[in-house]
């Protein structure tokens, strides 16, 4: 399964590629940021990220996209142009047609690294280990795009899909349940993730040999 995460920025938007096998294994395909002058109107900044985005989901073919969710706690005035960000993502992942997931930064960060409080060094370093690079990814919103991406891959439990808006999701037991017709990508998602909760885990560091 490819999927592609998107850290939203108005400045710096990251977008990173992964494929991710049956056992759960990931694989780097492409990673980095979708940049706006902030020397233009906002509306054409986005304008701008909203087609980078639509280029990378054209050039690397995903089958499902995961993006940040931003959190409205923090500074309004910063926080305003990430929402308008994650808007304009959303929108084109639905021109695609594709399956959509969202995570919290918690969610992020505990599934890349098993702890929901990491800073960023950690996530850094842990997305550089799984992804066998000899280089941390930079800058940061093209780190914390692959985590996101990463994310989905391991700890999915639930998608939005396609056209429909169906919801899956997959229980502790592995028992998979849904609103509408599955597409065939929802349908190999929730496969993976089943097969993987029966057997008790998700992430397959916790199956790695012990030296």
């Amino acid at each position: 399964m490819r999927v592609l995460g998107i850290d939203p920025g108005l400045t710096r938007c990251g977008i990173g590629v992964v494929e991710v096998d049956d056992s759960r294994h990931v694989r780097l395909v492409a990673v980095g940021v979708a940049r706006s002058s902030p020397d233009l109107a906002t509306h054409f900044r986005l304008r701008d990220i909203a087609n980078s985005i639509r280029d990378a989901i054209v050039k690397y073919q995903p089958e499902v996209v995961a993006i940040e969710r931003v959190f409205t706690q923090d500074n309004l005035q910063s926080v305003t142009p990430t929402t308008q960000v994650m808007g304009v993502a959303m929108a084109e992942v639905g021109r695609a047609g594709l399956p959509m997931a969202v995570y919290t930064p918690s969610e992020v960060k505990a599934a890349v690294t098993g702890n929901g409080r990491a800073d960023k060094a950690q996530v850094q370093h842990m997305i550089a280990r799984v992804l066998s690079l000899t280089e941390l990814p930079k800058p940061a919103d093209a780190a914390d795009s692959l985590a996101i991406a990463i994310c989905h891959a391991w700890k999915g439990t639930g998608l939005l899909g396609g056209g429909t808006d169906s919801l899956i999701e997959v229980s502790l037991s592995g028992k998979v349940s849904a609103k509408g017709q599955l597409t065939p990508a929802q349908r190999i998602w929730a496969e993976a993730q089943a097969k993987q909760k029966r057997k008790g885990a998700v992430d397959p560091r916790r199956h790695a040999p012990q030296n």
